[in-house]
């Protein structure tokens, strides 16, 4: 009978000694998930605090960021009378004077930067550039995917071609034979391709004009606003001279999509109207007859 009490009692303790044993292992298991659940947690945490940082650094507006730096960098190409150099280097023309004028009301410095006119789009959403400010047109493909001000002035797109022999090119029938050169990206490269017309693609519009000069394609189609700037008599193109308009159209600035820069310079372009300073500025380079009340 003792024996039998005593085997009971060693197995009592063996099942609690196991109880006690498994408990312990259970806890420690629990503790762990715990801390993994903890560090999860965190991890989620941190992750969400950076995305908010992003988010916000994404909607800090283009005016803010643009006075932070201190620049207004403006995407430009060579297209006097709008965005050319003075014999300094400078500089100027409608679109440049106009552009530095709106950069100091905001308190930065406009810089100008060269661009290919065909990644236009591609320059504005990487921010190498702030705004395109180049006798842009306001097309379909522009406004759609750029932020864009008020339209500021008229222009057309018209068809260049040798002087001695523009007789020949007075309406849109006579110029089926002919190549075109246009620049990439631009409303003249959208007429051409409109109508069907043969055409060579160039950088810039005034390399347009050097292909019509030098031979190497029969015409060009650029801005009504360049053309009675750059050729005829006492330019550099005495011997070129435009004849007809393909459509109408109008300029205007572009900036990201979304931004509140172009709002401002709406505003800034009704205050320069009604003071008078754009149109002092439009007569300076011979474009007051395409100036847009603002």
């Amino acid at each position: 009978m003792k024996k039998l009490v005593a085997l009971m009692l060693v197995g009592a303790m063996t099942a609690a000694m196991v109880t006690g044993c498994g408990s312990s292992a259970d806890t420690s298991a629990s503790t762990d998930a715990a801390a993994e659940d903890t560090a999860a947690d965190a991890e989620a945490t941190e992750d969400t605090a950076e995305a908010a940082e992003d988010t916000a650094a994404d909607a800090k507006s283009d005016l803010t960021y643009v006075k932070e730096k201190g620049t207004l960098v403006v995407g430009i190409t060579e297209f006097e009378p709008m965005d050319y150099k003075d014999e300094n280097g400078e500089w100027i023309g409608f679109d440049a004077d106009m552009a530095k004028a709106f950069a100091e009301s905001l308190g930065v410095t406009a810089e100008f930067q060269v661009i290919d006119w065909d990644n236009k789009i591609l320059e504005l959403e990487g921010k190498t550039i702030d705004c395109v400010w180049n006798g842009m047109t306001l097309t379909d493909e522009v406004t759609s995917a750029m932020e864009c001000t008020n339209a500021y002035l008229n222009n057309a797109q018209v068809v260049v071609v040798p002087a001695d022999v523009a007789d020949q090119y007075q309406d849109e029938e006579s110029l089926a034979d002919l190549t075109f050169a246009v620049e990439a990206g631009s409303a003249g490269e959208d007429e051409v391709e409109a109508r069907d017309l043969a055409f060579n693609s160039v950088t810039a519009q005034a390399d347009a004009l050097m292909e019509v000069e030098a031979g190497t394609s029969d015409a060009a189609v650029i801005d009504l606003l360049m053309a009675a700037a750059m050729i005829g008599e006492g330019t550099s193109y005495s011997d070129l001279t435009y004849t007809i308009s393909l459509n109408s159209e109008e300029y205007g600035v572009g900036f990201r999509k979304g931004s509140d820069l172009a709002e401002e310079l709406n505003k800034f372009f009704a205050e320069s109207y009604e003071d008078g300073s754009i149109q002092k500025c439009a007569e300076t380079y011979g474009v007051q007859a395409a100036l847009i009340e603002q």
